[in-house]
């Protein structure tokens, strides 16, 4: 038996191409997972400062429920600047970021004459710049 030599095809290097490619693949793939975690986790943020929000403005709301319910009693004591109100603040900028008592971040609870209660919050995320608009919450409730 004799060996034949062939010659040299127009496809010699292609197997290292297809693997180049491959890699190419696989390293925007594992970038748009590298995304989509990032996305996932600032998500999952603001969901916890909505969350706590809605838990501050229900727990003040409550309070207003178990004092004494006047109109008058309530907006001296939850109306913005009252004593109740300055106490509520206090938790309020511990557990929101970018609170600030004299800003426009500040939260504001205001009753009126038939004891709708209305309570806004802002906050801003630390990581949004100062100049963004903050996030608010807003929920109204009857206090008899």
């Amino acid at each position: 038996m004799t060996s034949q030599n062939h010659p040299l095809t127009q496809q010699s290097g292609i197997v290292l191409l297809e693997a180049l490619l491959a890699i190419l693949v696989f390293s925007l793939g594992v970038l748009a997972l590298v995304g989509l975690q990032a996305t996932a986790i600032k998500q999952s943020t603001d969901a916890r400062y909505r969350s706590e929000a809605s838990l501050l403005a229900n727990d003040v709301i409550s309070q207003m429920w178990v004092s004494n319910r006047t109109t008058a009693t309530l907006q001296a004591n939850f109306n913005t600047g009252g004593t109740a109100y300055n106490t509520w603040l206090a938790r309020v900028i511990s557990t929101l970021p970018g609170v600030a008592a004299n800003s426009a971040t500040a939260p504001t609870i205001a009753i009126d004459g038939q004891g709708i209660a209305t309570v806004t919050l802002f906050w801003r995320a630390p990581n949004e710049p100062a100049g963004t608009t903050p996030h608010n919450f807003v929920t109204i409730a009857q206090i008899r």
